[in-house]
C-alpha cells in the first residue's frame, strides 16, 4: 500500500494510490496520515478499502510531506563506510544521533531554500523509516513490528553550520525545507526487505549518488532497537537512516548548491523527488 498527503502546505489531505497507481482522497475515512492512522490495526483497515469507491485527486495537485503531525525526526550520520571515508570521519562503531527540527519538513517537490548567505547547502538521499507503534526498549528481532512503513528522504544539509560552528550538527540540518519527504509512505509488505533498497541522486542532470541500503554499518531494526533504549519512539516518527557515497562535501574539491539547481532523487519502490534551489525568502 502506498499512501500520500496532497493539498496545500499546512492544509494536506489523506491519500492513497490504488493499483493503476491512480491518486485517491482518503479524507473521507482518515483525518490524515499520522499519529493513531498508522498504528496496525489502522493500516490494516485502509488496505482493506476498495480503492476504486475513493475520489480522484485532480492532476497537478500538490503533494505534501507524506506523514503530518511528525513529532521528531531523527538522523543516522555516517551509516554507510564509504560515505564516512568521503567525509574523512572514521566508520563509528554505534549509530550516531541527531536531529532535524520537524519545521524542516517539506514536499517532495516543493522549492529547497538556500538560507541567507549559504555557500555550503549539499544533498543527501536517503531510506526514511515511518514509526507505527510505541517502540521503547524493543529487541533487535521484533523492532521492525513497529515500522508502519519507509519513504524517501532528502535530508539536506548547510555543511558550514553543521560541521564549523560549534554544537550540534541540528543547527546545519534544519532549516524550512530542508527535509524533503515522500512522495509516499509504502507500507513493509510492499517495499519487502529494507536493506536491499537502490538509492540514487542527480544535480542538473548529472549523477552524483548511488547507493544501496544493503551497504548500511547499521540496518534498519538495529537502529530502531537501539534509539529505543534511548527515548520513546511515537507513531509518526521519522528515522533518516543515512546516506551512501557521492554528497557534495565528498567531492574534491567540494560542490555545493547554489540557487537555480534543481535535484532529483529517488529509491527502487519509494518514488521520485524533484527540487529546485532558490533563495530563502524573507522572514514571514
Amino acid at each position: 500500500m502506498k499512501l500520500f498527503r496532497h493539498g496545500p502546505s499546512g492544509a494536506e489531505k489523506p491519500g492513497l494510490i490504488d493499483a493503476s497507481g491512480v491518486l485517491r482522497d482518503l479524507s473521507g475515512v482518515v483525518t490524515d496520515i499520522a499519529g493513531a492512522t498508522l498504528a496496525p490495526d489502522s493500516m490494516a483497515r485502509l488496505a482493506a478499502l476498495d480503492p476504486m469507491r475513493l475520489p480522484e485527486v485532480p492532476a497537478g495537485t500538490r503533494l505534501g510531506p507524506c506523514v503530518g503531525a511528525v513529532g521528531n525526526v531523527i538522523g543516522i550520520g555516517l551509516n554507510y563506510a564509504d560515505h564516512a571515508a568521503e567525509a574523512g570521519l572514521k566508520a563509528p562503531g554505534q549509530p550516531i544521533v541527531f536531529s532535524k527540527h520537524n519545521s524542516a519538513m517539506s514536499g517532495p517537490n516543493d522549492d529547497v531554500w538556500l538560507p541567507p548567505g549559504s555557500q555550503k547547502l549539499d544533498w543527501e538521499v536517503e531510506l526514511g523509516v515511518v514509526i507505527g507503534s510505541r517502540a521503547w526498549h524493543v529487541s533487535e528481532a521484533e523492532a521492525l513490528n513497529h515500522v508502519a512503513g519507509y519513504c524517501l528522504v532528502n535530508d539536506v544539509s548547510e555543511r558550514a553550520y553543521q560541521m564549523e560552528m560549534e554544537g550540534q550538527w541540528i543547527k546545519g540540518k534544519s532549516y524550512p525545507t530542508h527535509c524533503p519527504l515522500g512522495p509516499w509512505l509504502v507500507t513493509p509488505d510492499e517495499l519487502g526487505d529494507p536493506q536491499a533498497v537502490d538509492l540514487w541522486l542527480e544535480v542538473n542532470g548529472t549523477r552524483r549518488q548511488s547507493g544501496n541500503t544493503r551497504t548500511m554499518i547499521f540496518g534498519v531494526a538495529h537502529i530502531v532497537s537501539y534509539l529505543s533504549r534511548f527515548m520513546v519512539l511515537q507513531p509518526g516518527d521519522v528515522i533518516a537512516t543515512g546516506t551512501p557515497p557521492g554528497v557534495g562535501m565528498g567531492h574534491k574539491p567540494p560542490m555545493y548548491l547554489k540557487a537555480g539547481d534543481v535535484m532529483v532523487l529517488g529509491a527502487q519502490g519509494l518514488g521520485e523527488q524533484r527540487q529546485t534551489v532558490v533563495d530563502s525568502p524573507a522572514r514571514g
